[in-house]
């Protein structure tokens, strides 16, 4: 032990800051002791969204609602885009649940300095913990639309519509760690980046909606024929969009390849995204 240490632990501290870290050195063993931390920002993010509204929490029911009902009238009603056989309403609503959960996961740690920077110039707490708090308020706004999408599920069932829920539901929870894993991966590469170029930012909102169109949310991949299949095959979204709504519906591609495919993808976004975000936060209140 040397001198420095010795003195700290004479004083009685427990913890040493080192200002030069590896980029290796992730210590995520932080992550587990500052859960309580991490729990309190969940709850943050969560109440927060809709505070000092109307509606307030019913937004999170009345938001994929709407977004449904609009899909719905634009895509179905008007363009006459095939949904593969099943209701429109239920198509682009089981579309939408899936392709949120990512969004947000994407969009909300995006901007994880941005938002962040007056806690992190006076608190010292592992700054990964935000984008995990993001990752699980998102999840749980998942499983509101979830249910949601079961409850209509059932009612159209109900009425005779040929909607087919099979034993694929079990790979549910592989799907959301691609989707979230993405999104977090994806959306802390972005927010490491924009500590220099703010007007990265800028084009996050509009990145994802250009996303949206190349995955299979408004329509089904047995509709794209040629060069364009291949492209939104590419993408590692579209296995994920498609399986979903074969295992609740029972209508989509359900490919393990390329499910193995997305998985790898998301390894690599979310390793390299967590290796860049540690190596950018140990100097980040020097770049902001």
């Amino acid at each position: 032990m040397n001198s420095k240490n010795k003195a700290a632990s004479q004083d009685g501290w427990d913890l040493i800051l080192r200002p030069h870290r590896s980029w290796w050195d992730l210590r995520l063993g932080a992550l587990w002791r500052y859960r309580d931390l991490i729990w309190l920002f969940v709850w943050r993010d969560f109440v927060s969204i809709y505070r000092q509204t109307i509606l307030g929490p019913w937004w999170y029911l009345i938001q994929p609602l709407l977004t449904t009902a609009v899909f719905t009238f634009i895509f179905s009603g008007i363009a006459h885009l095939s949904t593969d056989g099943l209701p429109s309403f239920l198509f682009y609503l089981a579309g939408n649940t899936i392709w949120t959960y990512f969004s947000m996961c994407f969009t909300n740690t995006s901007n994880t300095f941005g938002t962040n920077v007056m806690i992190f110039g006076k608190v010292y707490f592992p700054r990964l913990v935000v984008p995990v708090a993001v990752m699980i308020s998102a999840l749980i706004s998942f499983g509101i639309r979830l249910v949601l999408l079961v409850g209509f599920m059932l009612y159209f069932m109900a009425t005779g519509a040929s909607i087919h829920p099979n034993s694929s539901i079990i790979l549910m929870p592989i799907l959301l760690l691609i989707m979230g894993g993405m999104g977090m991966g994806s959306g802390i590469i972005v927010s490491s980046l924009t500590i220099k170029y703010r007007d990265l930012q800028q084009l996050v909102n509009f990145g994802v909606q250009l996303l949206m169109y190349a995955t299979p949310v408004i329509y089904p991949l047995s509709t794209v024929k040629g060069i364009s299949r291949w492209v939104v095959l590419a993408n590692p979204l579209t296995p994920v969009v498609e399986a979903f709504r074969s295992a609740f519906l029972g209508a989509g591609t359900l490919s393990p390849i390329y499910l193995i495919y997305s998985f790898v993808f998301m390894l690599a976004i979310f390793v390299g995204g967590v290796l860049f975000f540690n190596h950018v936060e140990s100097n980040f209140m020097d770049t902001i």
